[in-house]
Protein backbone atom coordinates (compact mmCIF):
# COMPACT_ATOMS: atom_id res chain seq x y z
CA UNK A 1 0.00 0.00 0.00
CA UNK A 2 1.37 3.40 -1.01
CA UNK A 3 0.24 6.32 1.13
CA UNK A 4 2.67 8.98 -0.06
CA UNK A 5 5.05 9.64 -2.95
CA UNK A 6 7.70 7.68 -1.06
CA UNK A 7 9.48 6.82 -4.27
CA UNK A 8 10.11 10.49 -5.11
CA UNK A 9 13.87 10.78 -4.63
CA UNK A 10 15.58 13.19 -2.23
CA UNK A 11 17.64 15.14 -4.77
CA UNK A 12 19.71 18.28 -4.39
CA UNK A 13 18.39 19.56 -7.72
CA UNK A 14 14.93 20.02 -6.15
CA UNK A 15 16.42 22.25 -3.43
CA UNK A 16 18.43 24.12 -6.06
CA UNK A 17 15.56 24.64 -8.48
CA UNK A 18 13.30 26.14 -5.84
CA UNK A 19 16.05 28.59 -4.85
CA UNK A 20 16.74 29.89 -8.36
CA UNK A 21 12.98 30.11 -9.11
CA UNK A 22 12.13 32.04 -5.94
CA UNK A 23 15.29 34.12 -5.41
CA UNK A 24 16.60 34.89 -8.94
CA UNK A 25 17.92 38.34 -7.93
CA UNK A 26 19.79 37.18 -4.83
CA UNK A 27 23.53 37.82 -5.02
CA UNK A 28 26.63 35.64 -5.05
CA UNK A 29 29.82 37.66 -4.47
CA UNK A 30 33.18 36.06 -5.15
CA UNK A 31 36.83 37.02 -4.78
CA UNK A 32 38.79 35.90 -7.87
CA UNK A 33 42.31 34.45 -8.00
CA UNK A 34 43.65 37.92 -8.86
CA UNK A 35 41.84 39.34 -5.76
CA UNK A 36 39.25 41.20 -7.85
CA UNK A 37 35.58 40.99 -6.85
CA UNK A 38 32.79 39.68 -9.10
CA UNK A 39 29.03 39.73 -8.55
CA UNK A 40 26.36 37.49 -10.02
CA UNK A 41 22.68 36.92 -9.33
CA UNK A 42 21.28 33.44 -8.71
CA UNK A 43 19.68 33.68 -12.18
CA UNK A 44 23.01 34.49 -13.86
CA UNK A 45 24.77 31.69 -11.99
CA UNK A 46 21.95 29.31 -12.95
CA UNK A 47 22.61 30.00 -16.64
CA UNK A 48 26.31 29.24 -16.09
CA UNK A 49 25.55 26.09 -14.05
CA UNK A 50 23.34 24.72 -16.83
CA UNK A 51 25.95 25.41 -19.52
CA UNK A 52 28.66 23.88 -17.33
CA UNK A 53 26.54 20.76 -16.81
CA UNK A 54 26.13 20.39 -20.58
CA UNK A 55 29.84 21.02 -21.22
CA UNK A 56 30.99 18.43 -18.66
CA UNK A 57 28.89 15.82 -20.47
CA UNK A 58 29.36 16.87 -24.11
CA UNK A 59 32.80 18.52 -24.25
CA UNK A 60 34.62 16.63 -21.49
CA UNK A 61 32.78 13.35 -22.04
CA UNK A 62 32.21 12.66 -18.33
CA UNK A 63 29.28 10.26 -17.86
CA UNK A 64 26.84 10.04 -14.97
CA UNK A 65 28.36 8.40 -11.91
CA UNK A 66 31.89 9.48 -12.84
CA UNK A 67 34.03 11.81 -10.71
CA UNK A 68 35.43 15.24 -11.54
CA UNK A 69 38.20 16.66 -9.35
CA UNK A 70 38.25 20.24 -8.07
CA UNK A 71 41.43 21.93 -6.87
CA UNK A 72 40.15 25.33 -5.92
CA UNK A 73 39.40 28.01 -3.35
CA UNK A 74 35.93 29.08 -2.24
CA UNK A 75 34.66 30.96 -5.26
CA UNK A 76 31.72 31.20 -7.65
CA UNK A 77 33.12 28.72 -10.22
CA UNK A 78 33.62 26.14 -7.48
CA UNK A 79 30.00 26.83 -6.45
CA UNK A 80 28.88 26.27 -10.05
CA UNK A 81 30.72 22.94 -10.12
CA UNK A 82 29.08 21.80 -6.88
CA UNK A 83 25.64 22.26 -8.43
CA UNK A 84 26.28 21.32 -12.08
CA UNK A 85 27.76 17.97 -11.03
CA UNK A 86 25.26 17.17 -8.26
CA UNK A 87 22.24 18.09 -10.36
CA UNK A 88 23.23 15.77 -13.21
CA UNK A 89 24.51 12.74 -11.30
CA UNK A 90 28.24 13.36 -11.65
CA UNK A 91 30.50 13.21 -8.60
CA UNK A 92 32.37 16.28 -7.35
CA UNK A 93 35.69 15.18 -5.85
CA UNK A 94 37.02 18.11 -3.83
CA UNK A 95 40.80 17.76 -3.50
CA UNK A 96 42.39 19.30 -0.42
CA UNK A 97 45.05 21.67 -1.77
CA UNK A 98 47.03 21.32 1.48
CA UNK A 99 47.69 17.60 1.15
CA UNK A 100 51.18 16.39 0.29
CA UNK A 101 51.85 15.75 -3.42
CA UNK A 102 51.90 11.96 -2.91
CA UNK A 103 48.54 12.09 -1.14
CA UNK A 104 47.02 14.15 -3.96
CA UNK A 105 48.27 11.63 -6.52
CA UNK A 106 46.85 8.81 -4.39
CA UNK A 107 43.33 10.26 -4.02
CA UNK A 108 43.03 11.37 -7.67
CA UNK A 109 43.96 7.87 -8.83
CA UNK A 110 41.89 6.16 -6.13
CA UNK A 111 38.78 8.18 -7.04
CA UNK A 112 39.56 7.74 -10.78
CA UNK A 113 38.89 11.40 -11.59
CA UNK A 114 38.29 11.97 -15.31
CA UNK A 115 38.87 15.74 -15.30
CA UNK A 116 40.29 18.25 -12.84
CA UNK A 117 39.18 21.88 -12.48
CA UNK A 118 41.96 24.02 -11.00
CA UNK A 119 42.17 27.67 -9.94
CA UNK A 120 44.80 29.66 -11.92
CA UNK A 121 46.97 30.42 -8.87
CA UNK A 122 46.99 26.73 -7.85
CA UNK A 123 48.28 25.42 -11.19
CA UNK A 124 51.92 25.44 -9.90
CA UNK A 125 50.95 22.93 -7.19
CA UNK A 126 49.32 20.56 -9.68
CA UNK A 127 51.58 20.86 -12.74
CA UNK A 128 54.58 18.91 -11.33
CA UNK A 129 52.41 15.86 -10.55
CA UNK A 130 49.88 16.03 -13.40
CA UNK A 131 51.60 13.24 -15.37
CA UNK A 132 51.04 10.84 -12.44
CA UNK A 133 47.25 11.05 -12.69
CA UNK A 134 46.20 7.82 -14.39
CA UNK A 135 42.58 8.58 -15.37
CA UNK A 136 42.53 12.38 -15.85
CA UNK A 137 41.87 13.33 -19.48
CA UNK A 138 41.20 17.07 -19.11
CA UNK A 139 42.43 19.97 -17.01
CA UNK A 140 40.14 22.99 -16.83
CA UNK A 141 41.70 26.23 -15.56
CA UNK A 142 39.05 28.14 -13.60
CA UNK A 143 39.50 31.50 -15.29
CA UNK A 144 39.59 33.20 -18.67
CA UNK A 145 42.66 31.40 -20.11
CA UNK A 146 44.24 27.96 -20.28
CA UNK A 147 47.72 27.12 -18.92
CA UNK A 148 50.44 25.32 -20.93
CA UNK A 149 51.88 23.81 -17.76
CA UNK A 150 48.94 21.39 -17.71
CA UNK A 151 48.35 18.86 -20.53
CA UNK A 152 45.15 19.29 -22.57
CA UNK A 153 44.17 22.34 -20.56
CA UNK A 154 41.17 24.46 -21.45
CA UNK A 155 39.86 27.68 -19.92
CA UNK A 156 36.66 27.40 -17.86
CA UNK A 157 35.06 30.34 -19.68
CA UNK A 158 35.87 28.76 -23.06
CA UNK A 159 34.46 25.43 -21.87
CA UNK A 160 31.02 26.90 -21.10
CA UNK A 161 30.89 29.36 -24.02
CA UNK A 162 28.50 28.82 -26.93
CA UNK A 163 26.74 25.75 -25.61
CA UNK A 164 23.07 25.19 -24.83
CA UNK A 165 22.55 24.57 -21.13
CA UNK A 166 20.79 21.59 -19.58
CA UNK A 167 17.09 22.50 -19.46
CA UNK A 168 15.72 19.92 -17.04
CA UNK A 169 17.53 18.15 -14.21
CA UNK A 170 17.25 14.37 -14.43
CA UNK A 171 15.53 12.27 -11.77
CA UNK A 172 18.42 10.37 -10.20
CA UNK A 173 18.76 7.53 -7.71
CA UNK A 174 18.90 9.24 -4.29
CA UNK A 175 21.44 6.64 -3.12
CA UNK A 176 23.91 7.60 -5.86
CA UNK A 177 27.10 9.42 -4.81
CA UNK A 178 27.34 13.14 -5.55
CA UNK A 179 30.61 14.01 -3.79
CA UNK A 180 33.85 12.34 -2.74
CA UNK A 181 35.53 13.79 0.36
CA UNK A 182 38.79 12.32 1.61
CA UNK A 183 39.93 12.57 5.21
CA UNK A 184 43.13 14.45 5.95
CA UNK A 185 44.28 11.54 8.11
CA UNK A 186 47.68 11.92 9.73
CA UNK A 187 48.49 8.22 9.33
CA UNK A 188 48.33 6.24 6.08
CA UNK A 189 46.64 7.38 2.91
CA UNK A 190 43.52 9.57 3.14
CA UNK A 191 40.25 7.61 3.33
CA UNK A 192 37.42 8.46 0.96
CA UNK A 193 33.80 9.02 1.92
CA UNK A 194 31.10 9.05 -0.77
CA UNK A 195 28.36 11.54 0.09
CA UNK A 196 25.07 10.60 -1.60
CA UNK A 197 22.20 12.74 -2.86
CA UNK A 198 20.09 11.51 0.05
CA UNK A 199 22.72 12.04 2.75
CA UNK A 200 23.54 15.59 1.65
CA UNK A 201 19.86 16.49 1.22
CA UNK A 202 19.04 15.29 4.75
CA UNK A 203 22.14 16.94 6.24
CA UNK A 204 21.12 20.23 4.58
CA UNK A 205 17.52 20.17 5.78
CA UNK A 206 18.26 18.97 9.32
CA UNK A 207 21.11 21.47 9.71
CA UNK A 208 18.80 24.33 8.71
CA UNK A 209 16.14 23.10 11.15
CA UNK A 210 18.73 22.94 13.93
CA UNK A 211 20.33 26.37 13.42
CA UNK A 212 18.48 28.85 11.26
CA UNK A 213 19.84 30.77 8.32
CA UNK A 214 17.44 32.35 5.86
CA UNK A 215 17.09 34.58 2.78
CA UNK A 216 17.92 37.66 4.88
CA UNK A 217 21.34 36.23 5.71
CA UNK A 218 24.64 36.72 3.93
CA UNK A 219 26.72 33.58 4.42
CA UNK A 220 30.52 33.60 4.06
CA UNK A 221 32.07 30.14 4.42
CA UNK A 222 35.73 30.48 5.47
CA UNK A 223 35.96 26.71 5.91
CA UNK A 224 37.27 25.51 2.53
CA UNK A 225 35.01 23.97 -0.09
CA UNK A 226 37.75 21.32 -0.39
CA UNK A 227 37.19 20.35 3.27
CA UNK A 228 34.00 18.35 3.88
CA UNK A 229 31.97 20.49 1.42
CA UNK A 230 32.61 23.69 3.41
CA UNK A 231 30.54 21.98 6.13
CA UNK A 232 27.60 21.96 3.71
CA UNK A 233 27.09 25.74 3.62
CA UNK A 234 27.10 26.14 -0.19
CA UNK A 235 24.13 23.73 -0.22
CA UNK A 236 22.38 25.17 2.85
CA UNK A 237 22.78 28.83 1.88
CA UNK A 238 21.48 28.17 -1.65
CA UNK A 239 18.56 26.11 -0.35
CA UNK A 240 17.20 29.05 1.68
CA UNK A 241 18.06 31.71 -0.93
CA UNK A 242 20.66 33.49 1.18
CA UNK A 243 23.23 35.86 -0.26
CA UNK A 244 26.59 34.04 -0.47
CA UNK A 245 30.02 35.66 -0.24
CA UNK A 246 33.02 33.54 -1.25
CA UNK A 247 36.42 34.80 -0.01
CA UNK A 248 38.61 33.14 -2.68
CA UNK A 249 42.32 32.89 -1.84
CA UNK A 250 42.50 35.88 0.54
CA UNK A 251 41.94 34.29 3.95
CA UNK A 252 43.95 36.88 5.87
CA UNK A 253 42.16 38.43 8.86
CA UNK A 254 42.35 41.79 7.07
CA UNK A 255 40.81 40.40 3.87
CA UNK A 256 38.02 38.58 5.71
CA UNK A 257 37.14 41.53 7.94
CA UNK A 258 37.02 43.78 4.86
CA UNK A 259 34.49 41.40 3.25
CA UNK A 260 32.44 41.11 6.46
CA UNK A 261 32.20 44.88 6.61
CA UNK A 262 31.78 45.71 2.93
CA UNK A 263 29.24 42.97 2.09
CA UNK A 264 27.41 43.04 5.46
CA UNK A 265 28.01 39.35 6.17
CA UNK A 266 25.67 37.99 8.87
CA UNK A 267 26.90 34.42 9.29
CA UNK A 268 30.21 32.65 8.75
CA UNK A 269 31.91 29.34 9.48
CA UNK A 270 35.53 28.32 10.05
CA UNK A 271 38.07 26.66 12.33
CA UNK A 272 39.24 28.23 15.64
CA UNK A 273 42.61 29.37 14.27
CA UNK A 274 40.75 31.61 11.77
CA UNK A 275 38.69 33.28 14.49
CA UNK A 276 41.68 33.66 16.81
CA UNK A 277 43.49 35.51 14.01
CA UNK A 278 40.46 37.71 13.37
CA UNK A 279 40.16 38.43 17.10
CA UNK A 280 43.77 39.65 17.18
CA UNK A 281 43.13 41.81 14.09
CA UNK A 282 39.99 43.33 15.63
CA UNK A 283 41.82 44.07 18.89
CA UNK A 284 44.50 45.92 16.89
CA UNK A 285 41.88 47.66 14.67
CA UNK A 286 38.98 48.69 16.92
CA UNK A 287 37.60 50.83 14.10
CA UNK A 288 36.86 47.73 11.96
CA UNK A 289 33.12 47.22 11.49
CA UNK A 290 31.80 43.67 11.95
CA UNK A 291 28.44 44.76 13.36
CA UNK A 292 26.48 42.86 10.69
CA UNK A 293 27.78 39.47 11.96
CA UNK A 294 25.28 37.82 14.32
CA UNK A 295 26.91 34.40 14.67
CA UNK A 296 29.41 31.98 13.26
CA UNK A 297 29.88 28.24 13.40
CA UNK A 298 33.27 27.23 14.73
CA UNK A 299 34.61 23.68 14.67
CA UNK A 300 37.24 21.35 13.29
CA UNK A 301 38.94 21.32 16.67
CA UNK A 302 37.92 22.32 20.20
CA UNK A 303 36.84 25.95 20.47
CA UNK A 304 38.52 27.80 23.37
CA UNK A 305 36.04 29.08 25.97
CA UNK A 306 37.95 32.38 25.96
CA UNK A 307 37.23 32.80 22.23
CA UNK A 308 33.47 32.36 22.67
CA UNK A 309 33.58 34.77 25.62
CA UNK A 310 35.55 37.47 23.77
CA UNK A 311 33.33 37.60 20.67
CA UNK A 312 30.12 37.81 22.70
CA UNK A 313 31.34 40.41 25.20
CA UNK A 314 33.22 42.59 22.71
CA UNK A 315 31.27 42.22 19.45
CA UNK A 316 27.90 40.69 20.36
CA UNK A 317 28.67 37.76 18.03
CA UNK A 318 27.53 34.31 19.15
CA UNK A 319 30.11 31.60 18.52
CA UNK A 320 28.27 28.34 17.85
CA UNK A 321 30.58 25.41 18.41
CA UNK A 322 29.91 22.56 15.99
CA UNK A 323 31.33 19.07 15.85
CA UNK A 324 31.53 16.57 13.03
CA UNK A 325 33.81 14.55 10.78
CA UNK A 326 34.26 13.95 7.08
CA UNK A 327 32.41 10.69 7.83
CA UNK A 328 29.34 12.55 9.16
CA UNK A 329 28.78 14.57 5.96
CA UNK A 330 29.99 16.60 8.08
CA UNK A 331 28.13 18.53 10.86
CA UNK A 332 26.75 16.19 13.53
CA UNK A 333 26.21 18.37 16.61
CA UNK A 334 25.94 22.07 17.44
CA UNK A 335 26.08 23.81 20.84
CA UNK A 336 22.69 25.49 20.95
CA UNK A 337 21.16 26.47 24.28
CA UNK A 338 17.82 25.09 25.49
CA UNK A 339 14.99 27.53 26.35
CA UNK A 340 15.36 27.09 30.11
CA UNK A 341 19.02 28.17 29.84
CA UNK A 342 18.29 31.57 28.30
CA UNK A 343 17.91 33.26 31.71
CA UNK A 344 21.16 31.87 33.07
CA UNK A 345 24.15 34.10 33.71
CA UNK A 346 26.77 34.21 30.95
CA UNK A 347 29.39 32.02 32.70
CA UNK A 348 26.86 29.24 33.18
CA UNK A 349 25.79 29.52 29.52
CA UNK A 350 29.46 29.27 28.54
CA UNK A 351 29.62 25.89 30.29
CA UNK A 352 27.30 24.60 27.55
CA UNK A 353 28.41 26.76 24.61
CA UNK A 354 31.93 25.35 25.01
CA UNK A 355 30.70 21.75 24.54
CA UNK A 356 30.32 19.95 21.20
CA UNK A 357 26.61 20.49 21.71
CA UNK A 358 23.52 18.45 20.95
CA UNK A 359 23.26 15.93 18.09
CA UNK A 360 21.38 17.21 15.04
CA UNK A 361 17.79 15.96 14.62
CA UNK A 362 17.97 12.55 12.96
CA UNK A 363 21.22 11.35 14.55
CA UNK A 364 21.82 9.00 17.49
CA UNK A 365 24.90 8.96 19.71
CA UNK A 366 26.25 6.83 22.53
CA UNK A 367 29.51 6.43 24.44
CA UNK A 368 31.14 3.05 25.08
CA UNK A 369 34.05 1.71 27.12
CA UNK A 370 37.02 -0.24 25.75
CA UNK A 371 34.92 -3.43 25.66
CA UNK A 372 32.10 -1.75 23.75
CA UNK A 373 29.72 -1.55 26.73
CA UNK A 374 27.39 1.45 26.67
CA UNK A 375 28.08 4.05 29.35
CA UNK A 376 25.59 6.32 31.17
CA UNK A 377 24.94 9.90 30.06
CA UNK A 378 25.68 11.26 33.52
CA UNK A 379 28.37 13.82 32.69
CA UNK A 380 30.93 11.71 34.57
CA UNK A 381 31.54 8.53 32.57
CA UNK A 382 33.68 9.00 29.48
CA UNK A 383 34.30 6.69 26.57
CA UNK A 384 34.49 6.61 22.78
CA UNK A 385 31.68 8.40 20.96
CA UNK A 386 29.71 6.31 18.47
CA UNK A 387 27.19 7.82 16.06
CA UNK A 388 24.66 6.68 13.48
CA UNK A 389 22.06 8.29 11.24
CA UNK A 390 20.96 8.87 7.65
CA UNK A 391 23.92 11.07 6.65
CA UNK A 392 26.65 9.12 8.44
CA UNK A 393 28.98 7.01 6.29
CA UNK A 394 28.56 3.23 6.39
CA UNK A 395 32.01 2.51 4.97
CA UNK A 396 35.05 4.11 3.36
CA UNK A 397 35.12 4.16 -0.43
CA UNK A 398 36.99 1.14 -1.77
CA UNK A 399 39.10 0.86 1.40
CA UNK A 400 40.03 -2.22 3.43
CA UNK A 401 40.24 -0.11 6.62
CA UNK A 402 36.44 0.21 6.91
CA UNK A 403 35.96 -2.55 9.55
CA UNK A 404 38.15 -0.61 12.02
CA UNK A 405 35.73 2.33 12.04
CA UNK A 406 32.28 0.91 11.29
CA UNK A 407 30.85 -1.53 13.85
CA UNK A 408 27.31 -2.99 13.86
CA UNK A 409 25.83 0.02 12.08
CA UNK A 410 27.68 2.61 14.19
CA UNK A 411 30.61 4.86 13.26
CA UNK A 412 33.43 4.82 15.79
CA UNK A 413 34.50 8.47 15.92
CA UNK A 414 37.80 8.09 17.78
CA UNK A 415 36.70 10.94 20.08
CA UNK A 416 36.65 10.39 23.84
CA UNK A 417 33.57 12.07 25.33
CA UNK A 418 31.22 12.55 28.21
CA UNK A 419 27.49 13.10 27.60
CA UNK A 420 25.65 14.97 30.33
CA UNK A 421 22.03 14.40 31.48
CA UNK A 422 20.90 17.31 29.24
CA UNK A 423 22.35 15.46 26.23
CA UNK A 424 25.33 17.76 25.59
CA UNK A 425 28.43 16.05 24.22
CA UNK A 426 31.67 17.13 25.87
CA UNK A 427 34.72 15.92 23.93
CA UNK A 428 37.65 15.38 26.28
CA UNK A 429 40.12 14.26 23.63
CA UNK A 430 40.88 12.28 20.53
CA UNK A 431 41.43 8.67 21.63
CA UNK A 432 44.98 8.86 20.31
CA UNK A 433 45.69 12.18 22.08
CA UNK A 434 44.54 11.38 25.62
CA UNK A 435 47.49 11.60 28.01
CA UNK A 436 47.81 8.77 30.53
CA UNK A 437 50.06 9.78 33.42
CA UNK A 438 50.67 7.26 36.21
CA UNK A 439 47.40 5.51 35.38
CA UNK A 440 45.37 8.77 35.45
CA UNK A 441 43.84 10.47 32.41
CA UNK A 442 44.67 14.06 31.43
CA UNK A 443 42.66 15.91 28.78
CA UNK A 444 44.95 17.71 26.36
CA UNK A 445 41.98 19.69 24.97
CA UNK A 446 41.06 21.10 28.38
CA UNK A 447 44.67 22.12 28.99
CA UNK A 448 44.91 23.79 25.56
CA UNK A 449 41.69 25.73 26.04
CA UNK A 450 42.76 26.92 29.49
CA UNK A 451 46.17 28.03 28.20
CA UNK A 452 44.59 29.91 25.27
CA UNK A 453 42.53 31.91 27.77
CA UNK A 454 45.80 33.60 28.84
CA UNK A 455 46.02 36.98 27.08
CA UNK A 456 49.68 36.41 26.10
CA UNK A 457 48.96 33.03 24.42
CA UNK A 458 47.97 33.02 20.77
CA UNK A 459 47.98 29.24 20.21
CA UNK A 460 48.76 26.26 22.40
CA UNK A 461 48.84 22.52 21.90
CA UNK A 462 49.55 19.90 24.56
CA UNK A 463 50.90 16.41 23.90
CA UNK A 464 51.86 13.48 26.08
CA UNK A 465 55.55 12.58 25.87
CA UNK A 466 57.25 9.47 27.25
CA UNK A 467 58.37 9.81 30.88
CA UNK A 468 60.70 7.41 32.78
CA UNK A 469 58.50 7.37 35.92
CA UNK A 470 54.95 8.35 34.95
CA UNK A 471 54.68 6.62 31.53
CA UNK A 472 53.57 9.92 29.94
CA UNK A 473 53.56 13.56 31.01
CA UNK A 474 52.02 16.60 29.32
CA UNK A 475 54.22 19.13 27.52
CA UNK A 476 52.77 22.42 26.26
CA UNK A 477 53.85 24.07 23.00
CA UNK A 478 52.95 27.74 23.02
CA UNK A 479 52.85 30.56 20.44
CA UNK A 480 52.89 33.96 22.14
CA UNK A 481 50.70 36.81 20.98
CA UNK A 482 52.73 39.54 19.23
CA UNK A 483 54.97 41.53 21.63
CA UNK A 484 53.76 39.51 24.64
CA UNK A 485 56.04 38.90 27.59
CA UNK A 486 55.28 35.56 29.24
CA UNK A 487 57.40 32.65 30.49
CA UNK A 488 56.86 29.11 31.78
CA UNK A 489 56.50 30.22 35.40
CA UNK A 490 53.76 32.69 34.43
CA UNK A 491 51.82 29.93 32.68
CA UNK A 492 52.31 27.48 35.58
CA UNK A 493 50.92 30.10 37.95
CA UNK A 494 48.01 30.77 35.58
CA UNK A 495 47.11 27.05 35.45
CA UNK A 496 47.61 26.45 39.18
CA UNK A 497 44.10 27.44 40.28
CA UNK A 498 42.40 26.32 37.07
CA UNK A 499 43.41 22.65 36.66
CA UNK A 500 44.45 19.76 38.89
CA UNK A 501 48.02 20.12 40.11
CA UNK A 502 49.19 16.91 38.44
CA UNK A 503 47.78 18.15 35.08
CA UNK A 504 50.25 21.05 34.89
CA UNK A 505 52.69 20.37 32.01
CA UNK A 506 56.24 19.36 32.88
CA UNK A 507 57.64 21.68 30.21
CA UNK A 508 56.50 24.75 28.28
CA UNK A 509 58.14 25.04 24.88
CA UNK A 510 57.74 28.43 23.15
CA UNK A 511 57.58 28.09 19.35
CA UNK A 512 57.01 30.44 16.39
CA UNK A 513 54.26 28.26 15.00
CA UNK A 514 52.53 24.94 15.67
CA UNK A 515 52.43 22.47 12.75
CA UNK A 516 48.93 22.05 11.33
CA UNK A 517 47.15 19.39 9.29
CA UNK A 518 45.62 20.05 5.88
CA UNK A 519 42.39 21.15 7.60
CA UNK A 520 43.96 23.61 10.02
CA UNK A 521 44.04 21.41 13.14
CA UNK A 522 47.14 21.20 15.33
CA UNK A 523 49.21 18.26 14.02
CA UNK A 524 50.10 16.58 17.30
CA UNK A 525 51.72 13.61 15.62
CA UNK A 526 54.40 15.87 14.10
CA UNK A 527 54.95 17.58 17.46
CA UNK A 528 55.18 14.25 19.31
CA UNK A 529 57.66 12.83 16.78
CA UNK A 530 59.84 15.94 16.84
CA UNK A 531 60.07 16.12 20.65
CA UNK A 532 59.73 12.40 21.49
CA UNK A 533 62.75 12.26 23.83
CA UNK A 534 62.32 15.63 25.55
CA UNK A 535 61.49 14.18 28.97
CA UNK A 536 63.68 11.06 28.84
Amino acid sequence: MTHMQDDFPLLLSTLYQRAVDLYPKQEIVSVESDRSLVRFTYAEVDDRVRRLAAAVAERLGVDQGKPVGTFAWNNVRHHELYWALANTGRICHTINIRLFADQIVYIVNHAEDEAIFVDPDLVPLLAPIAEKFETVRHFVVMGPSADDRLPNSIAYEDLIAGIDGVEEWPLLDEASPMMFCYTSGTTGNPKGVAYTQRSTYLHTVSGLANFHIGPNDNVLPVVPMFHAAAWGYPFAATTVGAKITYPGPDLTPEGLVRLFSQEKVTFSAGVPTVWLGIQQYLEAHPEADVSSLRAFLCGGSAVPRALIDWYWKNKGILVQQGWGMTETNPVASVATLKPHMEDWDWERKLDYLETAGLPLPGLQVKIVDDEGNELPHDGEAFGELLIRGPWVAAEYYKDSRSPQSFVEGWLRTGDVCKIDPEGYIRITDRAKDVIKSGGEWISSIDLENTLMAHPAVSEATVVGLKHPKWQERPVAFVVKTPNADVDADDLRAFLADRVAKWWIPDEFVFVDEIPKTGTGKFDKKVVRDQYADLLL
